[in-house]
């Protein structure tokens, strides 16, 4: 299935009840692109493992501030429900609850097709 990308105007907890199984916490596009260099280094794996239309998974695309908003602690990911410590970040959702994560590029470029395959 494809991957959507969230509205920069929703609400943290409202993404528990988005249908998509997956949430990609990456940094905000800066002049063109991501300003996180491990964000691009996952981004066409990403890419690819979502584009299947007909059996991938879904994906939706949470943008998280740019560089000086992502390091404030007060930054809304950073605070419950998500607690997201660093970007890259892929949240795994059943029936609105986490139910695992992949963080940072190395885990995520070595394990991401394992992951979605375990549904």
């Amino acid at each position: 299935m494809p991957l959507y990308v969230a509205d920069g105007s929703i609400d943290p907890l409202t993404l528990k009840t988005v249908p998509e199984h997956y949430i990609i916490f990456y940094s905000s596009i800066v002049h063109g692109e991501m300003w996180c260099p491990d964000c691009r280094a996952v981004e066409q794996l990403v890419k690819e493992t979502f584009s299947n239309e007909d059996s991938g998974p879904e994906g939706l695309i949470v943008y998280v501030g740019d560089r000086t908003q992502w390091k404030t602690p007060s930054n809304i990911y950073r605070q419950e429900p998500w607690h997201i410590s660093s970007v890259p970040t892929i949240v795994k959702l059943i029936d609105g609850k986490e139910v695992s994560r992949l963080v940072d590029d190395a885990a995520i470029l070595k394990e991401l097709a394992t992951f979605v395959k375990s549904g």
